[in-house]
């Protein structure tokens, strides 16, 4: 028997059928999560630098309406979303009656409560290629052990042995175990891939939104300022035009 993959693909049983089958759905599975992220880093990338150069002049400004009304139209930039909801609620608050918690206490929790969100957006379908990387090469020597068992028990069924009466069963069973190796690898690696770079955004981001609470403190402490006190006028800009690129995500 000349063992092409058409042949064996021919000749395997039903249970191997089904293991080629998952491992093939587990490897698409796999592409459609790696491509579904790589354009959900670029396009972040891109609208978050678009969105610095629009909101650090109305920052430095102290246009806070306007910066959150230019966030509200970015919704695909992770840093429009951190510094248009941190600066909602701080004004929110600010015109609220005073309360226990100050405005800007209450705009660092809210800003926590975002990052948690922006994280797990972040990291959405990761785990698909985790349990890809980690599932399918069990899945693959599931359907050799299989494939081998049948084989032997087609031995014992005919009364005859030999590697000649094995071997074609032996080879159909460890071209499932070849498939899940095809799978796992490139799910490892591309989970690497984007575990690099959503790493590189969620780090720009926690910066960014350092400055913007130290922005947001200085502004607090103007207002509040004696007469006789020169106020300390930070430079807004630096909030957002350092972190024009808080989705750069590793220059990939």
């Amino acid at each position: 028997m000349n063992f092409n993959l058409k042949e064996i693909y021919a000749h395997m049983g039903v249970f191997a059928l089904c293991i080629a089958w998952t491992l093939v759905a587990f490897a698409v599975a796999s592409l459609a999560v790696f491509f579904e992220r790589l354009f959900v880093y670029f396009r972040s990338r891109a609208a978050s630098r678009q969105f610095a150069g629009r909101a650090g002049p109305l920052l430095a400004a102290q246009q806070h309406d306007a910066l959150v009304k230019e966030a509200e139209g970015n919704k695909s930039s992770h840093l429009a979303t951190m510094l248009g909801g941190g600066m909602k609620t701080f004004l929110s608050k600010s015109r609220a009656p005073a309360g226990k918690l100050g405005a800007v206490e209450l705009t660092r929790r809210d800003l926590v409560r975002i990052n948690e969100r922006i994280t797990a957006d972040v990291r959405r379908g990761m785990s698909v290629l985790a349990t890809v990387g980690s599932v399918a090469p069990f899945v693959g020597l599931l359907g050799t052990v299989v494939g081998i068992i049948e084989a032997f028990a087609g031995i014992a069924k005919e009364g005859s042995g030999g590697l000649g009466a094995v071997s074609a069963g032996i080879a159909e069973a460890l071209v499932v175990t070849a498939l899940g190796l095809l799978v796992a690898i490139p799910a490892v690696l591309m989970f690497n891939f984007l575990s690099t770079r959503a790493d590189a955004l969620l780090l720009s981001l926690e910066q960014a939104r350092s400055e913007f609470m130290d922005h947001l403190e200085d502004m607090a402490n103007d207002k509040r300022a004696v007469a006789g006190h020169a106020p300390q006028h930070p430079n807004s800009a630096d909030v957002v035009s350092t972190r024009g690129e808080a989705t750069d995500v590793g220059h990939a």
